[in-house]
C-alpha cells in the first residue's frame, strides 16, 4: 500500500489501534471522519476476526458517506480493503493481472481450468480471504475453477454460492472436488495454498475477542493434529503430472510453505517451487500496481486521460 500511494505521489499514516483514540473509547464514525479531513484514500487490513473484518470496513464507509452528507468532509475519502475475513481483492486482481498477462488476454483466461486447493501447512489459522477470493474473482471471467479441499475444511458458505452463480453467469464452472489430484487433472492453473477450517476462525476469533490464550493455544494443538492428518495434500511433481501436459502455471500469494526449505514439511516441493520461482515473483510483482490502479481509479473519472497528460509532461524535449 505504501508503495503504491509513493508511487502517485501521497504522502503516507501509518495508524493503529494505539496510534488513535480507539482505545479511549471512540467511534468508528468519529474515528473513520478524524482521519479523513486530511485524506485522500483509507487502506484497511482487518482480517484477524472471522465475521468482523469486513463489516467494520463497511461501517467505516458508511461513517464516510455520513461525514460528506453532512458538510464534515470535503471530500468521501477512498477506501482499499487490503484484505478482510471474507476477501482478498488486492490478491486476487494482481492475480488476475498476471494470468492476464501469462496467457495474452483476459479473453484468452475463458475456458481455462484454475484449481484452487488446499494444502498441508505446519501451522494454522491462515485466512480464508485468498481462497474465497479466487473463486469469488474468477469465476467472473468465464472460467472453470475447480475447489479442493479435505472434509471439514469449508469456505464461507455465502461466498461459495456466489462463486458458483458467477460461474453460470460468465459462462464457466465452478466445481467442488475433495482431493487434490481430481483438482489437478488437466488443470492449466494450480493454487495450492493452506486455510483454516472455516468453522475454527470462528472459534478463534471468539477466543480471541475473549483474549482466551490458554484456549488459543488448545486450538492450535487441536487444528495442527488435524492438519496433519492431510500432509498428502502436498503440490509435488508428481501432483502436477496431472495438470494440463504436466506444465499447469504454479501460483502462490507467497510466502509458501515450501518443504525442505522454509519447513520440514509443507505446501509444495522446493522442485516445483523453484520451477515456478519467476512466475510467482512476477505474480507478486502486480499487487503494488493494482493498488495504485484502485485509488486512481477511485479519485477520477477517467484515470487513463489523467495518465496519459501526465506521460505526455513527462516527455524529454527534443531540440529542433
Amino acid at each position: 500500500f505504501t508503495s503504491a500511494c509513493n508511487m502517485l505521489g501521497l504522502a503516507i499514516q501509518d495508524l493503529d489501534e494505539g496510534k488513535s483514540q480507539i482505545a479511549h473509547g471512540e467511534t468508528v464514525r468519529e474515528t473513520a471522519n478524524m482521519i479523513s479531513f486530511c485524506a485522500d484514500v483509507i487502506g484497511i487490513r482487518d482480517d484477524m476476526y472471522l465475521g468482523y473484518g469486513n463489516q467494520y470496513m463497511r461501517e467505516v464507509g458508511s461513517a464516510l458517506d455520513f461525514g460528506m452528507e453532512n458538510g464534515v468532509l470535503a471530500q468521501r475519502p477512498g477506501m482499499v480493503n487490503l484484505q478482510c475475513d471474507i476477501d482478498h481483492p488486492t490478491q486476487s486482481m494482481a492475480d488476475l493481472a498476471w494470468l492476464t498477462e501469462h496467457f495474452g488476454s483476459l479473453e484468452n483466461l475463458k475456458g481455462k481450468k484454475i484449481a484452487m486447493t488446499w494444502a498441508y501447512s505446519p501451522s494454522y489459522g491462515k485466512p480464508l480471504s485468498v481462497p474465497q477470493g479466487i473463486i469469488g474473482l474468477m469465476t467472473r471471467f468465464g472460467m472453470d475453477v475447480t475447489l479442493a479441499h479435505p472434509e471439514g475444511y469449508d469456505l464461507i458458505p455465502e461466498v461459495v454460492e456466489t462463486a458458483g452463480r458467477q460461474a453460470v453467469e460468465s459462462g464457466g464452472s465452478f466445481t467442488q472436488v475433495s482431493t487434490m489430484a481430481e483438482a489437478f487433472k488437466d488443470a492449466d492453473i494450480v493454487y495450492p495454498k493452506s486455510w483454516a477450517p472455516y468453522h475454527v476462525m470462528g472459534r478463534r476469533t471468539d477466543l480471541l475477542k475473549a483474549g482466551d490464550h490458554a484456549g488459543l493455544k488448545s486450538l492450535e494443538q487441536e487444528c495442527l493434529t488435524q492438519n496433519a492428518l492431510h500432509k498428502d495434500w502436498h503440490c509435488t511433481e508428481e501432483m502436477m503430472k496431472h495438470t494440463r501436459n504436466g506444465e499447469a502455471l504454479y501460483m502462490h500469494c507467497l510466502p509458501a510453505d515450501i518443504t525442505g526449505v522454509s519447513c520440514k514439511e509443507g505446501e509444495v516441493t522446493e522442485g516445483v517451487f523453484n520451477k515456478y520461482l519467476i512466475d510467482t515473483y512476477k505474480e507478486a510483482g502486480w499487487k503494488p500496481y493494482i493498488i495504485a490502479s484502485m485509488i486512481l481509479n477511485r479519485r477520477f473519472a477517467s484515470p487513463d486521460v489523467v495518465l496519459e497528460n501526465l506521460m505526455k509532461k513527462g516527455a524529454r524535449r527534443v531540440d529542433a
